[in-house]
């Protein structure tokens, strides 16, 4: 972000469009801020325009969606370089989000989904033969999120 400071119309804007963004319109966020529609509406192109909204995304059940295994794997790469391997590991068929770590050995952690456990060795293989090294793979029986209550006035 540039020099632009939330307040809190765009915490309740940002509480909103977590808990909801498909549903609701700018007047219902409106309502919520004690703001007009139109406010609403600039709010939510500048927090977009200076990157506080990175994009809209479906929060999605893997499992009934057909694919019910949810792996993390912790790779190690040179503190450098770690950041240069997210778009690669995010190109990897199956990967659905890259965190780079800043403490630890394991610098880097991909998850990804599968429809079964043989799917996992041919995504562990191109991790590695990206010159990653894969310290650990723990299987998620569960992932659960909420929406940031700071960002709520109440």
């Amino acid at each position: 972000m540039t020099d632009y400071e939330l307040d809190a119309v765009d915490r309740e804007i940002l509480y909103a469009l977590q808990e909801e963004a498909r549903n609701l319109s700018s007047s219902e966020i409106a309502e919520r801020t004690d703001a007009s529609s139109s406010t609403v509406r600039k709010r939510i192109q500048r927090l977009e325009s200076e990157g506080v909204i990175k994009g809209y995304s479906a929060n999605i059940d893997y499992t009934k969606s057909g694919y019910p295994i949810r792996m993390l794997l912790y790779c190690t790469a040179s503190i450098p370089e770690r950041g240069d391997y997210i778009d690669d590991l995010l190109a990897i068929s199956g990967v659905v989000s890259v965190q780079e770590l800043v403490t630890g050995e394991q610098n880097l952690l991909v998850t990804a989904v599968v429809k079964n456990d043989r799917e996992i060795t041919p995504i562990a293989q191109e991790i590695s033969d990206m010159g990653l090294t894969i310290t650990d793979e723990v299987l998620v029986r569960s992932h659960q999120s909420t929406s940031f209550d700071e960002f709520s006035s109440e």
